[in-house]
C-alpha cells in the first residue's frame, strides 16, 4: 500500500497517510475532507562500507563499472 502525503486546505497541516484506496483521508488534526494530495520529497542516504561505494558491481573481466555483461567479454 503507498503511503501519500496531503495538505489539509481548512488548517494547512501537512501528513502521510497509509491509503488502502482512492479516497482522500479527512485531515488527522481538523477533520476536513478537503485535503489535497502533494508530490512527496523523498531522501536519498549516502550509506556506509563496500556496498555503498560499489553500487552496480563491476563486470569482473575488466571491472566496467556498468555491471556484469556491459563490456562484452563476460
Amino acid at each position: 500500500m503507498p503511503v501519500h502525503e496531503y495538505i489539509c486546505r481548512a488548517c494547512s497541516r501537512s501528513f502521510d497517510e497509509l491509503v488502502f484506496d482512492s479516497a482522500a483521508p479527512p485531515c488527522p488534526t481538523c477533520q476536513a475532507a478537503d485535503v489535497e494530495r502533494v508530490l512527496s520529497l523523498f531522501a536519498v542516504g549516502r550509506g556506509q562500507g563496500p556496498a555503498a561505494v560499489q553500487a552496480a558491481g563491476s563486470c569482473g573481466s575488466c571491472g566496467d563499472p556498468r555491471g556484469p555483461g556491459a563490456c562484452g567479454l563476460s
